[in-house]
């Protein structure tokens, strides 16, 4: 789905369905160096189970039209701009990983009244990135990708990566961060390093709110959510045993149920889906 936001193209990936506003709406983001082809799994089926979804690629990423935004709450409100320009006109669920986590909680502290819950997955804050994977995305992209995916991915759960014939974890992610411009990672990451007000957004969160953690995620560990889901009054954690930070694709299925789960029960309870 291609629309503007600003006067610019965005892309938003509906889960194989035509967008439909009056269903309830579920909006996915991204994490840094990312797009919306990470959800492709969870999206097709809430969007085949009673709900209309926005996967938006951020400006910058994927098919949506660049500059990208250089901090988490202009990131945030593009993506309130964005729900709108697509036609959505009820309160959305936002779901974000990884940097998405932190651009759904900015944005249902900017506008409490256009957010009904948020899933943060692979969350933490304050989301600081070491110094030397700040200085690979500056200088050696490359090298920069070999560690997010070294540290994103539990090997314990696909040796040697590869859960079937012909697929591996490891390049898919590989070649999606390829895929985005030069520049991107390190703007992504700067974004996550400055993000500062995470406590008093969650603090002030008044929705219901999902946390999805991989007990064995290297890049987000899940103590670091500890103040967050300290923070947030109505606050369901969910821990993904032998997981990483890839957690869309090392356990779509535990996602998938956490997600559909939280949503029918704690947000949005759609009429008329599959019981």
């Amino acid at each position: 789905m291609q629309f503007d936001v600003d006067g610019r193209s965005a892309y938003a990936y509906t889960g194989g369905r035509p967008f439909d506003p009056t269903r309830p709406v579920v909006v996915f983001v991204h994490g840094a160096q990312h797009d919306h082809s990470v959800w492709i799994l969870q999206t097709r089926h809430l969007a085949h189970h009673g709900f209309s979804v926005l996967a938006f690629d951020l400006p910058g990423h994927g098919r949506s039209a660049g500059p990208a935004l250089t901090d988490v709450e202009s990131m945030a409100g593009w993506v309130l701009r964005a729900v709108r320009a697509a036609g959505a006109v009820r309160a959305a669920a936002i779901v974000g990983h990884s940097m998405g986590s932190l651009i759904a909680l900015e944005a249902a502290g900017q506008a409490p009244e256009a957010v009904g819950g948020i899933a943060m997955v692979g969350t933490a804050f304050p989301m600081k990135v070491s110094d030397v994977l700040l200085d690979a995305a500056r200088d050696d992209e490359p090298a920069a990708f070999d560690m997010i995916n070294q540290w994103s991915h539990a090997r314990l759960v696909h040796r040697p990566g590869t859960p079937g014939p012909g697929f591996s974890v490891f390049v898919q992610n590989l070649r999606l961060m390829e895929r985005q411009p030069p520049g991107v990672l390190r703007n992504d990451f700067a974004a996550c390093n400055a993000y500062g007000q995470g406590l008093e957004r969650a603090t002030a969160l008044r929705c219901p709110a999902l946390m999805v953690l991989g007990e064995r995620d290297a890049m987000t560990p899940p103590r670091a959510a500890a103040g967050l889901i300290g923070a947030i009054r109505d606050a369901r954690v969910t821990r993904v045993p032998g997981c990483g930070h890839a957690i869309m694709t090392e356990a779509p299925d535990a996602l998938r149920e956490a997600l559909d789960g939280w949503l029918r029960d704690a947000v949005l309870r759609p009429s008329g889906s599959p019981t």
